[in-house]
């Protein structure tokens, strides 16, 4: 089989030396999420990824996430959240203590009022359900705990209100990349074809743009939203925090049935290898997963946490090729 594999890079995969053998292993793009970069950071990343290209005389994409209307958290000390106990969301960009949870996005304070009480971070890892909302916070009860650092994603169970539009940090990668002749877009969470077509105005016909599928309205507006996108990928993790675990997998199921008709590639994403951010090996289960998705019409995958943060980044990129060269 012949497929695609991007990696995406990270503090467990920073070397020039590792990423030749993730191309080695099979790798056809990186990915770096700009999320968690600062500008300085993302352009250091870019020239040192330029350097190693020029110096190997090799070169591959590099997919730049843009956070699109995606809220995440903002910045503050990695802390605990304890199952029973109840936690402050603030309408902040930073928060200097651990404790508090701050958002820096109007919208999702907006969206409190008429959204579910259910609320999950960083993929539906971590469950909250809000107990008020107060003029200058919401209070939220801890269902499900667990650490939380900055920068992870937040969402309301199901939520359909948003600001579909690419921020001002959007913006400023795009300005800062345009140098960079190997820079690929992704676009998170994109609602529809109308939402996906105006990126696609502003951004230009020239760049290569993928449409990243993590909301229920995007599963069903797939094919208009290939309209305008020069690849699709589906990235259960969000989804599964959006949708719950149950519709998550009717949404994927819908979603594969349309393969077919999606005129540009479709690449699975979310939890490909999970086992392996601590593991050499897959499980069984996962190797049958990749082997199915091949079948069923998907043209490749993308590695998260296992190559960006796992221990074992390389092996994990071997791994995802095993179908593509037989062994």
């Amino acid at each position: 089989m012949n497929y695609q594999i991007v990696a995406t890079l990270g503090p467990g995969s920073s070397r020039p030396s590792v990423w030749n053998d993730m191309i080695q292993a099979g790798v056809t793009a990186f990915r770096l999420n700009t999320s968690h970069l600062s500008t300085k950071q993302l352009q250091q990343w870019l020239q040192d990824l330029q350097d190693f290209f020029l110096q190997e005389k090799v070169q591959i994409p590099v997919v730049l996430d843009l956070q699109g209307s995606k809220w995440r958290l903002g910045q503050f000390p990695p802390f605990e959240l304890i199952r029973g106990q109840q936690v402050q969301i603030l309408p902040a960009a930073s928060f200097d203590r651990p404790g508090k949870l701050p958002v820096p996005h109007p919208d999702f304070f907006s969206a409190a009022r008429i959204s579910a009480a259910d609320l999950y971070l960083d993929d539906a890892r971590i469950h909250l359900q809000v107990r008020s909302i107060q003029p200058d916070c919401i209070l939220a009860d801890i269902v499900e705990g667990g650490v939380i650092r900055p920068r992870k994603g937040i969402t309301f169970y199901a939520s359909d209100y948003r600001i579909e539009t690419l921020r001002a940090s959007d913006q400023a990668v795009l300005e800062l990349a345009r140098p960079y002749g190997f820079v690929r877009y992704a676009i998170s969470y994109v609602k529809d074809g109308a939402e996906m077509g105006r990126y696609r105005s502003f951004i230009g016909a020239s760049a290569y743009l993928t449409a990243k599928i993590e909301r229920g309205p995007s599963v069903e507006e797939a094919l208009a939203i290939a309209a305008s996108a020069d690849e699709l990928w589906l990235c259960r993790g969000d989804l599964g925090a959006e949708l719950g675990l149950r519709s998550m997998a009717e949404a994927v199921s819908r979603f594969t049935g349309l393969l077919p008709e999606i005129q540009v590639p479709v690449l699975l994403a979310g939890q490909v290898f999970e086992h392996m951010v601590e593991n050499p090996s897959p499980t069984r289960a996962e190797i049958c997963g990749l082997y199915d998705a091949l079948a069923a019409g998907y043209q490749g995958v993308v590695l998260s946490d296992e190559t960006a943060a796992g221990r074992y980044p390389v092996e994990s990129c071997r791994t995802a090729a095993i179908f593509k060269y037989g062994t």
